[in-house]
């Protein structure tokens, strides 16, 4: 649902502009340094793409579904680190808070996660405990005024620069299974909270991810979010369903930047007196990747619009994530075929999209978990 064609359209703009002028010209020492600048960090936060999904009442942009991943479409156009910097902040590093904290806890936190002043990181994942989420091991025993954790959360985005981590934790040792997970937020620098190394990873420079260990670690009651135990889980399901929206249109973004580029090089290489582009073996690649990123984007704008008309769409959001995720890597292979022996060096941005969306497939649920949430939907539905 977009409520204001123009507002959106400037808004459009104005990120279409700085991602052109401004990251673009960032990509390779983002790729050389693993840091973004901290002056381009100081630009995204004045644009506010922090606060895009965070409601207007705590100082966010409040887009809906359909104008956030029209955003996305813009900001994935460039090396996916700038977007997983403020990806956290309108996704589940934040929407936790928003969908189910309490007031308190929208007033305290929301406001300077909308404005860049923290950054907030979710963790779910533990060293035995990824697909299977509802599986975890970390606890969380309450001690008077208090929640005492222990545990390690895994490969958990922007931990090194988060500010406040929403963690999964069992608060029942007794039960097995979901009903027993219950979600925190706990602030850097509460004793007994420690980060690991930042991970090396094979692609997505610029955007860190580390272990988060928890030993003895007392967190206040006030910062269970929603203030009752047994319904975290619940709460991670529905930031990931609107996650995996998200990160289908960041697909999308990502893929129509890895054609043009190879379109461009089409056109420009030459080999037995022609353009390559020229060739119908290349044209082919062309037109394949052309009518999957059409479906994909299709795909998200309808999911989108079902979300903001307030219809459940787990099986959609799965749909997404499965189809634009698995588009994106055939894009990035053809790419780099079509770049041929240029694809393979890192001169080229083509052999850095080709590791960086890798990862697309692996989170927010791989794809396959998405099958399975897919046919278990499938299978309920048709059994009522």
């Amino acid at each position: 649902m977009i409520r204001d064609e123009e507002t959106l359209n400037l808004l459009l703009d104005s990120v279409r502009r700085f991602v052109r002028e401004v990251l673009l010209p960032h990509e390779q020492e983002v790729a050389e340094t693993d840091q973004i600048p901290p002056a381009v960090v100081a630009q995204m936060r004045e644009l506010g793409l922090f606060g895009l999904s965070i409601p207007e009442a705590y100082g966010g942009l409040q887009l809906t579904m359909e104008e956030e991943v029209q955003v996305a479409f813009e900001i994935a156009y460039t090396s996916p680190a700038f977007r997983s910097l403020i990806g956290t902040n309108n996704g589940i590093g934040s929407q936790g808070i928003v969908i189910d904290g309490t007031e308190e806890q929208k007033r305290h936190y929301l406001p300077k996660l909308a404005a860049g002043e923290i950054i907030g990181s979710f963790a779910l994942t533990e060293p035995g405990s990824g697909s299977d989420a509802a599986s975890l091991r970390t606890s969380a025993v309450r001690d008077g005024d208090h929640y005492i954790l222990n545990g390690t959360k895994r490969y958990i985005t922007n931990a090194p620069e988060a500010s406040i981590y929403t963690v999964m934790a069992r608060t029942d040792a007794t039960r097995k299974g979901a009903g027993a997970i219950s979600a925190f937020i706990v602030e850097r620098g509460t004793p007994g909270l420690t980060l690991g190394k930042i991970d090396k990873k094979m692609g997505q420079r610029g955007a860190h991810t580390c272990d988060v260990i928890f030993e003895n670690c007392r967190v206040p009651v006030e910062n269970l979010i929603g203030g009752k135990e047994g319904v975290g889980f619940k709460t991670a399901m529905k930031v990931l369903d609107k996650g995996r929206l998200h990160i289908a249109a960041v697909c999308v973004g990502a893929a129509e930047r890895m054609l043009e580029d190879a379109l461009r090089y089409a056109m420009e290489r030459e080999q037995f007196g022609h353009a390559i582009a020229d060739f119908q073996l290349i044209q082919a690649m062309l037109a394949d990747s052309k009518a999957e990123i059409y479906a994909a984007r299709c795909m998200v704008l309808d999911a989108a619009r079902k979300r903001d008309n307030k219809e459940d769409i787990s099986t959609e959001a799965s749909c997404c994530k499965l189809f634009a995720s698995e588009m994106c890597g055939r894009v990035a292979d053809r790419s780099v075929q079509i770049h041929g022996g240029a694809g393979y060096v890192s001169e080229y941005a083509a052999e850095r999209f080709y590791r960086d969306v890798r990862l697309f497939r692996i989170y927010e649920g791989t794809s396959q978990i998405q099958q399975i949430v897919i046919a278990r939907n499938m299978i309920k539905a048709a059994q009522r």
